[in-house]
């Protein structure tokens, strides 16, 4: 060890003394990576002009027969945490799905958003947020709610509370 420090080793090397064959290895080195960022930037863009067409929302005309004036009612529903959507993107709930205690309301949802291999999926009491409850008189008469699922599991964005109230 004490050879390698007499010798110089503790000291920085200059640039000029590195060999030349490192300067044409180093620029081969280098500019792989640029190519092959700029070859993976094109793979996306591509791919997103693939993907695109199927992200894009339809009407497959199940609100044909509704009433203008409700839906326009469901559109601006909102609660503490903000917009609830619309009416598709709630759930209508039976009475055995849903409870109030001490003035605080739990609901029973799917545990997860999606079917797993066309299972019924297992059922789960989420407790409702206050700031989550609509206020607002019920037009429809029964009780909605609109889950939002995500990493952490399911919580609930908007709870309007039906007749049982």
């Amino acid at each position: 060890m004490s050879n390698w420090i007499d010798s110089g080793g503790h000291e920085p090397r200059l640039y000029g003394a590195r060999p030349k064959n490192c300067e044409r290895e180093r620029r081969r080195i280098g500019s792989a990576p640029r190519w092959r960022s700029v070859a993976m930037a094109g793979c996306a863009v591509a791919l997103i002009a693939v993907a695109a067409p199927f992200g894009h929302a339809r009407d497959r005309g199940q609100f044909v027969n509704t009433n203008a004036e409700l839906k326009a009612w469901f559109d601006g529903l909102r609660s503490g945490k903000g917009p609830c959507c619309s009416d598709a993107d709630g759930s209508a709930l039976s009475d055995t799905d849903w409870e109030s205690k001490d003035g605080h309301y739990r609901v029973r949802v799917p545990r997860y958003g999606y079917v797993l291999d066309g299972q019924r999926q297992e059922l789960v009491w989420v407790d409702v947020p206050e700031e989550a409850v609509i206020s607002e008189p019920n037009r429809v008469g029964r009780t909605m709610v609109w889950p939002i699922y995500g990493y952490m599991g399911v919580t609930i964005r908007c709870f309007m509370p039906g007749s049982m109230t």
